[in-house]
């Protein structure tokens, strides 16, 4: 019978470059896949960064995103199927749903780079848009399938990552930064690779949200340990500098799903499995729920309490 191999773990600083003076935030496993294993979040003294420390090392990452990690499979063109008719309680409630995921400036079709593309599907809507798309994708398996559709995508991080043929004009990256190794060197490669005046657009779950203090070890967002940066609006600012980017707007996504499945945790760890899993998988499948929601979402949203936020940066002068 084959063995796991056990995963290389690392202490490591601050990113920012903070003296070493960290103070202990909660102790958690994966909640996501049950890998083995316990992770310690950490926050630094000095600027509030928290991060998860020690972490695996990057040869070690892969362990931790199998085969049917979410993202991988969702983001697949055919994973949508054919297109549905939606219904009038959701055409008449999507508008009021902005900034929930994928929301971008306004802008004429140009060059896009997103980072963490997984399987493709936003390369492929924004192709139909009339952009010219690249993509940059950990997982060979995903990557292969973006490939599929016809886009130019690396396999591999973003460090390894080759420049872009020509400067572009925006990147993007959903829920991917909190997963990097090194932060604020991935910022400055984009800042390199970017046209003077391009648009940064990032979404990354927001630890400053009441969820994050409600639910601490059990916070759906926490993830870990394949999350390895915690942000705050506060905290990702400075993390944008550093990495020579201005943070020009924080748009607090309108959206429970963490909120849901914290609570499915919670009920899983009293007991509860069957109604706990329910609740873990509202996510991926939230259905009517999620305007059913909607008013306390936009109540959190205004006071920038939900558990992700969407940012917009452009290049520093």
């Amino acid at each position: 019978m084959n063995q796991r191999p056990a995963p290389r773990l690392e202490d490591v600083d601050c990113p920012l470059g903070c003296p070493r003076q960290d103070t202990p935030v909660l102790t958690g496993r994966d909640l996501l896949h049950g890998v083995p294993g316990e992770f310690s979040v950490v926050r630094c003294a000095a600027c509030g960064l928290m991060r998860t420390n020690p972490r695996p090392a990057p040869e070690s990452m892969g362990l931790y995103y199998p085969a049917d990690y979410g993202p991988y499979l969702g983001s697949r063109v055919e994973a949508a199927g054919p297109a549905r008719r939606r219904s009038l309680f959701a055409r008449l409630l999507g508008p009021l749903l902005r900034f929930n995921t994928e929301e971008l400036p306004a802008l004429p079709p140009g060059r896009m780079l997103e980072v963490g593309c997984a399987s493709g599907a936003f390369l492929h809507r924004m192709a139909q848009r009339g952009w010219q798309v690249q993509g940059i994708e950990y997982s060979d398996g995903a990557a292969q399938a973006a490939r599929a559709l016809g886009y130019p995508v690396h396999t591999g991080s973003l460090e390894t990552a080759p420049a872009p043929d020509a400067p572009v004009d925006l990147v993007v990256g959903w829920m991917v930064l909190e997963h990097l190794h090194d932060p604020v060197a991935g910022l400055r490669k984009l800042r390199a690779c970017a046209k003077q005046g391009a648009w940064l657009v990032l979404s990354v779950p927001n630890a400053g949200s009441f969820e994050f203090r409600v639910f601490r070890r059990n916070w759906y967002a926490l993830q870990l340990p394949t999350h390895l940066q915690h942000f705050t609006p506060r905290t990702l600012d400075r993390l944008l500098a550093a990495g020579g980017w201005k943070m020009e707007k924080v748009f607090h996504q309108r959206i429970l799903g963490n909120l849901v499945a914290s609570l499915g945790y919670v009920l899983r760890d009293r007991g509860f499995a069957r109604a706990g899993e329910k609740l873990i998988a509202f996510p991926d499948r939230p259905g009517p729920g999620q305007y059913l929601l909607y008013p306390l979402a936009w109540l959190l949203s205004w006071f920038g309490q939900t558990g992700r936020m969407t940012v917009w940066a452009r290049v520093a002068p």
